[in-house]
């Protein structure tokens, strides 16, 4: 116990400490920062709604790999290769221009001050609420990571293939309950996926509605290589409001990729699944909940890390 004490303590040492994180971290040094940061992705989404779900994401996947610390926006360097090239994020991720654009207008209101990571964190906020989704207050003050893994991208991303008791680790891994796991996985609710993601399960699962497979099979041919860049909604019935209809498509085995209908397959998610289907205030209530911890992942906070001046590369 005293070891596993002290591990912990070392941890919060190098990584600051989630307790530091308040929603008005900026309220003095950037007033701004809120209707800024707002008005940027209402253009960016009004200019193309998938983007919503494309930003949303890319805090998920900064924050599974290594904390929420923006390190999925660095470039490559010639001391570490960045997670952009990894295998949850090749060919995508998305968005990353849209993130520079809002660096760069909230460095205009106030320079040097706000951190590429809390941008991520305002920025999958904003996403949600400008697609129909709940609004929140987001807790500030992470700092910048200098440096990415690839390696840890690989490996710290739930796979489109995963089962559910894989899915449960994972995200147990990263301090998120079960409750919080089905929660954000209703972030599905928007956005879309790629052919070599769903492409096993349309034309080899059982656990599928045959309507929906086939509808979907002339977008994504069964062989391997032709077509895998072809986009499908991960929510054929609403896919660019954020709701709760992606739980119905569930129950309705309508699920696009393996990994999501997982949660709805005889296992001990079922009846949290039948309860968003049901309630969709609950749904949105546990969604705001997870999103909150998720956010609290390992953030740098104090002293540690740094506020980039450019959120692709290092200061």
């Amino acid at each position: 116990m005293l070891v596993v004490a002290l591990s912990v303590a070392v941890l919060l040492l190098a990584r600051g400490c989630s307790s530091q994180l308040t929603p008005d971290f900026y309220q003095e040094s950037c007033p701004d920062l809120l209707p800024t940061i707002r008005y940027q992705v209402q253009l960016a989404v009004n200019r193309q709604p998938r983007m919503g779900a494309s930003l949303l994401r890319l805090f998920f996947h900064d924050c599974f790999v290594n904390g929420c610390d923006g390190s999925i926006l660095l470039d490559d360097t010639a001391t570490f290769v960045g997670e952009k090239k990894a295998a949850p994020n090749l060919n995508s991720a998305r968005g990353f221009e849209v993130i520079d654009a809002i660096k760069a207008a909230v460095d205009e209101v106030c320079p040097g001050v706000v951190s590429c990571a809390d941008i991520l964190a305002l920025t999958a906020k904003d996403s949600v609420v400008e697609l129909g989704g709940p609004n929140w207050n987001v807790r500030l003050g992470r700092r910048d990571a200098k440096t990415a893994s690839q390696a840890a991208a690989n490996t710290s991303i739930p796979p489109p293939t995963s089962n559910l008791n894989q899915l449960i680790s994972n995200f147990q891994s990263h301090g998120l309950s079960v409750q919080d796991m089905v929660a954000l996985s209703g972030a599905h609710t928007i956005g879309f996926a790629r052919c070599t993601n769903f492409r096993s399960r349309i034309y080899n699962e059982t656990n599928i509605n045959g309507f929906f497979a086939e509808t979907r099979q002339p977008f994504c041919p069964s062989i391997a290589g032709s077509g895998d860049n072809n986009l499908a909604p991960l929510d054929s019935q609403t896919p660019r409001l954020f709701d709760n209809s992606y739980f119905d498509n569930l129950i309705a085995k309508r699920g696009l990729l393996h990994s999501d209908q997982q949660l709805f397959n005889g296992g001990s998610t079922d009846s949290q699944v039948r309860a968003y289907s049901e309630d969709p205030d609950s749904f949105e209530n546990d969604f705001v909940t997870a999103m909150t911890k998720m956010g609290d992942i390992q953030p740098l906070t104090g002293s540690n890390g740094e506020i980039r001046k450019d959120c692709r590369r290092v200061n």
